[in-house]
């Protein structure tokens, strides 16, 4: 009597995390790794790599792929987009969740700005995103096409900071931002009848090194979004496909009242503040 074969086991969903070597993708790592993701940790920092990596390997019992990159260089940029063209088949498994988190914070009067910065930050903040979802976004698509199941898509981590009509002293950062917001949710709106979902994160101030300058200079504890909450927050808009997420009831508020304010005002009051 013949025997049908078993199925294969199912393998564990996976993501590829950029900036994960300490704050928000840290905590991205970790809570994916809870969640029984296998992992691809992308950051400039290899030593800090490979402790978080070995952290989650022996805690959560995950498999987890350390890829140093510095995602302002072009040739590194491409070496994770690489990763992320990764089709169903071989020895590495495609990429379920690509999470854009990497950036840079440089602020300042724009003509006070190194050149070199501006570029560098355009760079990372910018065309890396860029370069890698437009590297994973296919491969979804026929993934889901071919009858791939379980979520699919990017999420991306944007800020508040380029929401208001100005930014004094925050203008590149700022501009990127912006970009950022619009592009994903434009994007989303694209994939979404493919079956793959992106969400755009914007968060307020949270602590991390990037913002150790505010930190210093006495910023409320009220002002301050905990990693954690951003992670979670977004981790849920995600898998309900929601296109973007503010995390902490003080900047959902504060985002909606800006959204009423006349752009004249906002000007205005940017003009005192600068």
């Amino acid at each position: 009597m013949s025997q049908s074969s078993p199925a294969p086991p199912s393998r564990p969903c996976t993501a590829l995390v950029t900036g994960a070597s300490t704050g928000i993708g840290a905590e991205y790592a970790r809570r994916l790794a809870q969640r029984s993701y296998s992992l691809v940790l992308v950051a400039r920092r290899a030593e800090l790599l490979e402790a978080l990596a070995e952290d989650l390997r022996v805690r959560c019992g995950v498999d987890v792929e350390v890829l140093p990159a510095d995602l302002g260089s072009a040739e590194d940029t491409e070496r994770v987009a690489e990763r992320l063209r990764v089709e169903p088949g071989g020895d590495l498994a495609p990429v379920d969740l690509l999470v854009n988190n990497a950036g840079r914070g440089d602020g300042g009067p724009f003509i006070e700005q190194d050149p070199d910065d501006v570029d560098a930050m355009i760079d990372i903040n910018v065309r890396s995103v860029l370069h890698l979802t437009r590297a994973v976004l296919p491969v979804q698509m026929a993934r889901r096409k071919a009858g791939a199941t379980g979520g699919l898509g990017v999420i991306t981590v944007s800020s508040l900071a380029g929401e208001p009509v100005v930014n004094p002293g925050g203008s590149v950062y700022g501009a990127g931002k912006k970009f950022l917001t619009l592009w994903s949710e434009s994007v989303a709106a694209e994939v979404r009848p493919a079956g793959v979902s992106m969400t755009v994160v914007l968060p307020g101030f949270v602590r991390t090194d990037m913002t150790r300058g505010v930190q210093e200079r006495g910023l409320p504890e009220a002002a301050f979004v905990p990693k954690e909450h951003i992670v979670r927050d977004s981790l849920i808009a995600w898998a309900a496909r929601r296109p973007r997420v503010v995390p902490g009831i003080q900047y959902k508020t504060g985002d909606g009242i800006l959204n009423l304010l006349p752009r004249w005002l906002v000007r205005a009051l940017a003009r005192r503040m600068a």
